[in-house]
């Protein structure tokens, strides 16, 4: 069974910076997307990041551009999360998933494996 491990998550002040990691164990595909999804309290869960699996094409939700980076290294069952500038409208718990495609889906549906998420909390 593939399982997806996200850690970094925490508490942050305002315009404080985090780095998410997620990475896959067991058996995966040889080349897979991952992205980034959160879900606020309240709300409903959003599509935050995805990178496909080369790591040569990028999603970013509006609210995030210039402020969010998502990466992979040489390992492609690893993706990281660089989270600059942060607001408290990024609290959220903050939840890795990757599909078996080799490129990115805006469709949860599409996505085959999950991680349990991570708590990050941006005070004001």
């Amino acid at each position: 069974q593939v399982q997806l491990e996200e850690s970094g998550g925490g508490l942050v002040e305002f315009g404080g910076s985090l780095r998410l990691s997620c990475a896959a164990s067991g058996r995966t595909a040889s080349s897979i997307a991952m992205a980034w999804f959160r879900q606020a309290q309240g709300r409903g869960r959003e599509l935050v990041a995805a990178i496909n699996w080369d790591g040569r094409s990028t999603y970013y939700l509006d609210s995030v551009k210039g402020r969010f980076t998502i990466s992979r290294g040489s390992a492609k069952n690893t993706v990281y999360l660089q989270m600059n500038s942060l607001k408290p409208e990024d609290t959220a718990v903050y939840i890795c998933a990757a599909e078996k495609g080799m490129y990115y889906s805006d469709r949860e549906s599409s996505y085959d494996y999950w991680g349990q998420g991570t708590q990050v909390t941006v005070s004001s």
